[in-house]
């Protein structure tokens, strides 16, 4: 390989890193998302409650990360309470939510 070749691979790799740099970011805490969204969510988000019914298990964890994005959740019902959460606290929320989604190694129900 020249010299051409090698940096290009290299530069390559490293943009790679960049770019998916955000997936390899901190997670939030499961076990405290669980314990938030049981008191948090779960009030509206059950059978014959205000809003869908929803637990971890209702979505893919691509439909997760969507509903997480912020141009997304300003469409829901509940957006003025997530304005007050914590940034700390949605993470939570999302990692346990994510982490044991539909297509998850390990889904959940949140009962």
């Amino acid at each position: 390989m020249n010299r051409k070749s090698i940096f290009a691979s290299i530069s390559g790799l490293l943009l790679l890193g960049v770019l998916a740099a955000p997936t390899w970011a901190a997670e939030g805490n499961a076990r405290k998302g669980k314990h938030l969204f049981r008191n948090s969510c779960r009030q509206c988000h059950q059978e014959d409650g205000e809003a869908t019914p929803l637990g971890p298990d209702s979505k893919t964890q691509a439909q997760w990360e969507r509903a997480f994005r912020p141009e997304n959740y300003q469409q829901y019902q509940c957006k003025d309470t997530w304005a007050e959460m914590p940034q700390e606290d949605l993470e939570d929320i999302f990692t346990y939510l994510h982490k044991h989604a539909f297509d998850s190694p390990s889904p959940a129900k949140c009962k």
